[in-house]
């Protein structure tokens, strides 16, 4: 692996890991089909029971600050002249459904599900020399550091690959919410939102915006069936004769071909009404609808039903919105809040409801979360990205959590085989708020999610030559105490 200069200037460190990641997508093109090495060998991986048969990614992108949502500490209300070294949260503590489980103020109806899953207070990562959110999100969603020689597959493409779709008709990785073009560092977005190695067909279906899915599974209006059909011969031909061909295996190109076929196969399906959410109830849509990340929750919910494998949903990722708070925090997670509180709690009620909630994983994570004060974690050499260096509060906009901190992090687990209203792990009640207790990797996170989808954190495949595996060299270990 080649790691980036972390004394560059932020600009060209990102310029650097581009260039990186690029080669590594060519790489990608290049590979042969990737082989699973207990094929290869006759040793076979034993995988563990699954838990759950789908999993639903509740993507906090930007940096959910902790201490303002799962990990309340002390309360500092706002007034001018505060202290920003006081300032640990800018919201109060409230009470659960599980005594003396406490989440923050604005998240009243998640707090009212957490006796339906468990929540982990202790999840760390590394600062990886510079705390960019594309390294850190390319981290979380694939279980290596980037840049690698090889082009990395997302999490939800693993478990296409290794478990297949559970409804054939349906795509198995689908993801919502997130825009890859025309936002800001979306080379960045698009490295890891990627089966890499594995090929075209398990990668994931993108879903910008939940609500115009049902129009995704639909021919182009105006066109009927005879044309649409006839177009789609015709870009097949594209494909096998386009320049690109001579740079790409044949593994790969089979693999796009299939990745045709399965959406052209979803156009006359009867199940791709799971993508209209405008078909669900008005009281339901009401609840969702939030806004967009509110109603892809709607959206997942009716994806699972109807047999996809993996789904992520996302706030969306664009620099300086959303929970990547550099100015105005509280304001804007008081916004956050709203979004997400009752879609969340909702999804959680209704797969319940459905008799799907104990064989679906649902899983609310972030890259990182964030602190007044401290970049990175204490020690960090990282550069202080706030747009604000104060000492006291003088105005709304100073108010909030601004820095990066990836010494404690929050994640909460729903369904999927975890107990119910379980508190693991815990942070310091005092600065630095720093993983205090059973401290959670990003490997062994992994872990935990592949134990409970029934893929052994040891699982291995043939690229070039080398195995790769599920969690970094196959030595993640499932947090075994949050399972019942």
């Amino acid at each position: 692996m080649t790691d980036l200069d972390p004394s560059l200037p932020e600009h060209l460190v990102r310029r650097d890991f581009l260039k990186k990641l690029a080669a590594a997508s060519t790489a990608a093109w290049m590979n042969g089909e990737p082989r699973a090495l207990w094929a290869k060998t006759g040793d076979k991986v034993t995988h563990p029971p699954a838990k759950a048969d789908a999993c639903i990614l509740l993507w906090m992108a930007g940096g959910m600050a902790a201490p303002d949502t799962f990990d309340p500490k002390r309360y500092s209300p706002f007034e001018k002249g505060l202290e920003v070294k006081k300032m640990l949260s800018t919201f109060p503590a409230i009470d659960t459904a599980v005594d003396g489980l406490k989440i923050c103020q604005g998240l009243e109806n998640i707090a009212k599900v957490m006796d339906r899953g468990t929540l982990i207070r202790s999840a760390v990562q590394p600062d990886l020399g510079s705390i960019l959110h594309s390294r850190h999100q390319y981290h979380w969603h694939t279980g290596y550091v980037p840049p690698q020689t090889v082009a990395c597959p997302h999490i939800g493409s693993w478990m296409a690959k290794v478990l297949g779709p559970r409804n054939p008709v349906m795509p198995a990785f689908i993801n919502i919410g997130q825009r890859l073009e025309g936002v800001g560092e979306s080379e960045e977005l698009k490295a890891f939102t990627t089966a890499g190695f594995f090929g075209s067909e398990f990668g994931p279906m993108n879903l910008p915006f939940p609500e115009d899915a049902a129009q995704s599974v639909k021919p182009p209006k105006g066109m009927d069936a005879n044309r649409f059909a006839n177009r789609d011969r015709l870009f097949r031909k594209l494909v096998d004769q386009s320049p690109q061909r001579d740079f790409m295996s044949d593994y790969q190109q089979q693999s796009m071909l299939r990745s045709m076929d399965n959406a052209y196969r979803l156009l006359s399906a009867k199940e791709r009404e799971a993508f209209d959410i405008t078909l669900e109830p008005a009281q339901s849509r009401k609840i969702y609808d939030t806004g967009r990340f509110g109603r892809g929750c709607l959206l997942a919910r009716r994806l699972v039903e109807a047999g996809v494998r993996f789904v992520e949903v996302t706030t969306e990722y664009v620099p300086f919105f959303q929970w990547d708070t550099h100015k105005s925090g509280h304001e804007t997670v008081d916004g956050l809040h709203k979004e997400i509180d009752a879609p969340i709690a909702q999804l959680v009620l209704d797969l319940e409801k459905k008799g799907l909630l104990d064989r679906t994983l649902i899983v609310i994570a972030s890259e990182f979360s964030r602190d007044a004060l401290i970049e990175g974690k204490p020690g960090s050499t990282a550069s202080d990205q706030a747009t604000f260096k104060v000492e006291t509060i003088s105005e709304a906009q100073h108010y909030g959590l601004h820095r990066h901190f990836t010494g404690g992090t929050s994640v909460a687990m729903f369904g999927g085989g975890v107990k119910k209203g379980h508190l693991y792990g815990e942070t310091a009640d005092e600065r630095p708020l720093i993983a205090t207790k059973n401290p959670v990797s990003v490997m062994d996170l992994h872990a935990t999610i592949m134990t409970a989808m029934g893929i052994s954190p040891k699982t291995e495949f043939d690229i070039e030559g080398r195995p790769f595996y599920v969690t970094e060299d196959g030595k993640g270990k499932a947090v075994a105490e949050i399972f019942a």
